[in-house]
């Protein structure tokens, strides 16, 4: 898996609490856990509306009721969107140094001045 952080979160958590907090999204955004919450869906919603199967009050207390279910999936949903938007921001990151670079280097060819210098030359102005 693609090492991905939480959005916002230091570099390096310096604490565990902040490690623990750096899963949460990976975790929301899971596999296991979204396939756990569709057969928790279907357990507290479908089966009870096809009258194939009703849980037990203390078991629709203890799964919860399919509001929580369904605001728990929109969760995943989130945390799996933020996800996918970190990391596309760091490749893109990634091309834009790149690309920064490769300039840097042809202009320091054509010009022979280092690139730094030959850009604050450019921008101020010339008397």
């Amino acid at each position: 898996m693609t090492e991905i952080s939480t959005p916002g979160a230091a570099e390096s958590p310096s604490s565990k609490l902040d490690k623990i907090l750096g899963y949460v999204p990976r975790a929301l955004a899971s596999h296991a856990h979204i396939v756990f919450l569709l057969g928790l869906l279907c357990y507290l919603v479908v089966l009870p509306v096809l009258k194939i199967y009703t849980p037990g009050s203390t078991q629709m207390l203890i799964g919860g009721n399919w509001t929580n279910v369904t605001s728990d999936m929109g969760a995943c949903i989130a945390a799996g969107g933020t996800l996918t938007v970190l990391k596309h921001s760091r490749q893109r990151a990634k091309v834009t140094a790149a690309t920064h670079q490769i300039i840097a280097d042809l202009y320091r060819e054509h010009s022979g001045q280092h690139h730094p210098a030959a850009i604050a030359e450019i921008i101020s102005p010339q008397e």
